[in-house]
């Protein structure tokens, strides 16, 4: 299994977490679900230190190398990611959980 963290500093940019948050709800998430070998991907924000990006867990190293859906936040955005880096995963584990599903769960979707 791979891991991508990919990082924006906003300081340069117009877009804001406000902003961003919108296009998540309005047309960012979607074209991630059929993506082959995307186990999960959430997208982060660090209001403090005026950053955004997301963080992706992969089932293999090949997975990660596919075309993957346009990278409309960094068309708004202006410019690709501050920081991008790829790891490997070590070990995996899932606690205990009420909800059984994680799709569609997230400030940008209201709740």
């Amino acid at each position: 299994m791979r891991a991508t963290i990919a990082w924006w500093d906003l300081t340069d940019s117009e877009q804001t977490i406000d902003t961003l948050r919108v296009y998540l709800r309005d047309e960012g998430v979607d074209p991630w679900k059929d993506v082959r070998g995307l186990r999960f991907k959430f997208w982060i924000s660090d209001r403090e230190g005026n950053r955004w990006g997301a963080v992706m867990l992969w089932e293999s190293e090949e997975a990660t190398k596919q075309p993957l859906p346009p990278h409309r936040a960094a068309e708004l955005i202006g410019y690709g990611p501050t920081e991008r880096v790829r790891f490997d995963v070590e070990a995996t584990v899932e606690g205990r959980y009420d909800q059984a599903v994680l799709s569609g769960l997230g400030l940008a979707l209201g709740n």
